[in-house]
């Protein structure tokens, strides 16, 4: 699973190596997802590439849906997830129509955002199952991390209130906060938040190429 780890997040795999195999530990023998090669996929690319960090709650639980990548999943995939369906629903408002197209958004990584959930697993068929495993601890300190290296030169976009937690953390961060896009909130201030326009605004001000959200 560490294979996909960009050295560069070394140091804080270094420190929460044995929190890490505690979890896998409880994991082993269970039905989960993503797929255990995909677990730490936001961890591919080092830091220093991410002027954006969207932080989304955990895995898809439906088989197959989960990437590795929050709120991403697999091209061709239908139906959507809702979530992910109000996501695009709100780019094309904000972006105008057209210009996010699909449900594989794994390009919104490559061009700059980090799409780490707060719960890196969760078991299939249930949402939320593995928020006491641990995870929420070391996705705390990836952001607080990845805060460490971009200094003031970082977004965050925290949808939801399990996104929201990591406020305090990300102080130096520029934040961009609105209701989780979930049918139950996204009616609450989800939509009409323009968070995609708001990001890259904001990068813009603190001198930072704005993000090819397009794809």
């Amino acid at each position: 699973m560490l294979e996909r780890v960009h050295k560069s997040w070394q140091p804080l795999f270094d420190a929460y190596r044995q929190q890490l195999q505690d979890i896998f530990a409880r994991l082993e023998g269970s039905d989960f997802t993503p797929e255990p090669a995909l677990v730490f996929r936001a961890f591919e690319l080092p830091p220093e590439h991410y002027r954006v960090l969207i932080m989304g709650q955990d895995p898809y639980p439906t088989p197959g849906h989960a990437t590795g990548l929050a709120f991403c999943v697999p091209d061709g995939t239908s139906p959507l997830p809702p979530s992910l369906r109000n996501i695009l629903r709100e780019a094309g408002d904000d972006l105008g129509p057209g210009i996010v197209n699909l449900g594989d958004v794994s390009s919104w990584s490559t061009a700059g955002v980090m799409l780490l959930n707060r719960y890196l697993t969760t078991a299939t068929g249930e949402i939320g199952a593995h928020a006491d495993l641990g995870w929420a601890e070391f996705t705390q300190a990836a952001a607080e991390f990845l805060q460490q290296v971009r200094g003031r030169k970082l977004v965050a976009l925290l949808w939801g209130s399990k996104a929201q937690e990591l406020a305090p953390v990300l102080s130096e961060a520029t934040l961009i906060q609105a209701p989780h896009p979930s049918p139950l909130s996204a009616h609450r201030g989800f939509f009409g938040s323009r968070p995609f326009s708001s990001c890259n605004k904001a990068l813009l001000e603190l001198g930072e190429e704005p993000i090819d959200w397009s794809c």
